[in-house]
C-alpha cells in the first residue's frame, strides 16, 4: 500500500482489522475501501468479514451471471420442475416441466403470489407459506437496501397488495425451506407437490426449487397435464380470462416471457 491513507482510514486501521482487533467501522466505509482498492467481489466479502459486519455483499450478482452449465442440469432433471430463483424471487433460470406446470408466470415469484387473483393463481399458499416468503425478502433485503430494482420491487407490492404490506412491516426473517406445496393448473386441477429448496454457493443468496410429486396420484396428474398439447393446456386458460381479465398469460405466450 503506497499512500498512508486509502479512502480515509490509516494504515493502522487495516493492520488492526487483520490483526482480528475489535474496530467499529460502517458500511459506508467499507465501500469506500472496497472502490479505492479496486476488490473484486471475493475480496470485497471478505473485507466485510473481517470487519464483522453482519450484512456481507454477495460474492456474485446471482441476477446478472449465470453459468452456463445450470440451465443444462435444470433441464436434466427434467420431466421435474425445477428452478433458480434469485434472492429477490426473480427466475433466473427454469426447465421445460417448470414452465409447464406455471404458464402464466410473471417473472417473479412474489408479483405472482401476490398480484394474481386466487382464481387463477398457479400458487396455492396458506398463511404461513406467505409469511415465510415475505420473511426470506425481509432476510435478503438489507445486503440490497440501495438497490434501485430491490427498492421498486417492495414499494409495487406494498402498494398494490395489502397482505404483502403487512407482512413486510413485521420484519420478520427467514430462510428457503422444503415444504410440501399445492400447485394450481386450469387443464388438471390442484397438483400436490413436495418443493425441496437447494442453495447454491456460486449463487448467494439464490437457491433451486425442484417439484415432486408426492404420491402415485399426484404424479400421474403431472403424467397427464405433460402429455397434452399446448392447445389442450391452453384452452381453459384462455377461457378463464375471458371472464376474469387480470388473469394470468396462457401457457404459451408465457412460456416465452421468462
Amino acid at each position: 500500500m503506497h499512500n498512508e491513507h486509502v479512502a480515509g482510514v490509516g494504515i493502522t486501521w487495516y493492520t488492526w482489522l487483520e490483526q482480528g482487533r475489535p474496530i467499529n467501522v460502517s458500511v459506508q466505509v467499507l465501500n469506500a475501501v472496497s472502490r479505492t482498492l479496486r476488490l473484486d467481489s471475493v475480496e470485497r466479502a471478505h473485507l466485510y468479514r473481517l470487519a464483522e459486519v453482519p450484512t456481507v455483499p454477495s460474492t456474485v450478482d446471482a441476477e446478472t451471471v449465470i453459468s452456463p452449465g445450470i440451465p443444462l442440469i435444470l433441464d436434466q432433471l427434467d420431466p421435474l420442475p425445477a428452478v433458480l430463483i434469485s434472492p429477490k424471487f426473480d427466475v433466473l433460470a427454469r426447465n421445460a416441466a417448470h414452465r409447464t406446470l406455471f404458464p402464466g408466470f410473471t417473472g417473479n415469484v412474489l408479483r405472482t403470489v401476490f398480484l394474481t387473483p386466487d382464481c387463477c393463481n398457479p400458487y396455492v399458499y396458506n398463511a404461513g407459506d406467505l409469511r415465510r416468503m415475505v420473511a426470506y425478502l425481509r432476510g435478503a433485503y438489507p445486503a440490497h437496501r440501495d438497490d434501485p430494482a430491490w427498492q421498486g420491487l417492495v414499494s409495487e407490492l406494498c402498494a398494490e397488495s395489502a397482505a404483502f404490506a403487512t407482512l413486510w412491516t413485521s420484519n420478520d426473517v427467514a430462510a428457503p425451506v422444503s415444504l410440501v406445496k399445492e400447485v394450481r393448473h386450469l387443464a388438471v386441477g390442484t397438483i400436490t407437490l413436495n418443493l425441496t429448496s437447494l442453495s447454491l454457493p456460486l449463487f448467494e443468496g439464490a437457491w433451486v426449487q425442484v417439484f415432486t410429486p408426492v404420491d402415485e396420484t399426484q404424479d400421474a396428474r403431472l403424467t397427464s397435464l405433460f402429455a397434452m398439447s399446448d392447445e389442450q393446456r391452453d384452452a381453459p386458460w384462455l377461457e378463464h380470462a375471458v371472464h376474469c381479465p387480470s388473469a394470468v398469460r396462457s401457457g404459451r405466450r408465457a412460456s416465452g416471457s421468462t
